[in-house]
């Protein structure tokens, strides 16, 4: 594993408006006449089922949703491979590792099929400069962090992989609470729901953990 990709993952948040609004920009208009035939829903997210016409359409919230949530999960992916590779690690955390690299890594397929049909791309890669080593407090693992994560073993490992969890997942369920706000898209609200229910769930796991150390 390179601690420095995994930063780079995690301070791609600072390029992504950017890139973000260009690519938005040269798909045209998001619900006007580039859309497919028939999307142009004005109902409140999750007023209304899903039908064949609203499929497709998408807001600016969906895309900044999807395309800030994909390298999160992959940091939080990164993380538990991590912790699944050492040696000495309790049961209970290897097993909670295990399912969560399984269940992101299947919304991260199903959040990139997402953007390719949006015609978003999602691979800016930010200026080296920008390099964010300290990144507490923002949901994210800064460089140190998984610097840190990877030497460790044991106690020590755990506590640094579930405090982590703690931190990444608290950020998830705000990214998601705010796509159920503002998006429109019956795809990516399924997506956000599922994270507030899954993160939710595991929060209460891992604060326990925690606290049995």
């Amino acid at each position: 594993m390179s601690p420095t990709t995994s930063t780079k993952r995690a301070i791609a948040l600072a390029a992504i408006p950017l890139a973000l609004t260009l690519a938005l920009a040269g798909c045209g208009s998001l619900n006007g006449d580039e859309s497919l035939p028939g999307m142009n829903r004005d109902e409140a997210p999750g007023s209304a089922s899903p039908t064949a016409e609203t499929l497709g359409e998408f807001n600016d919230a969906d895309a900044m949703f999807v395309t800030m949530m994909i390298p999160h999960h992959e940091q939080e992916v990164e993380m538990s491979e991590e912790i699944l590779a050492k040696d000495g690690i309790d049961e209970r955390v290897l097993a909670l590792a295990e399912q969560i690299q399984d269940a992101q890594e299947l919304e991260i397929e199903r959040m990139e099929s997402l953007l390719d049909q949006w015609e978003i791309d999602d691979d800016a890669e930010p200026d080296d400069d920008d390099d964010d080593d300290d990144g507490d407090g923002d949901g994210w693992m800064s460089e140190r962090d998984m610097e840190a994560l990877e030497a460790a073993d044991g106690a020590a490992a755990e506590r640094l992989y579930l405090e982590g969890l703690i931190e990444g997942h608290e950020a998830a369920v705000e990214m998601a609470k705010t796509e159920m706000d503002d998006g429109i898209n019956p795809d990516a609200l399924e997506v956000a729901q599922g994270i507030i229910d899954v993160d939710t769930a595991e929060l209460a796991t891992l604060q326990d953990l925690v606290a049995e150390m």
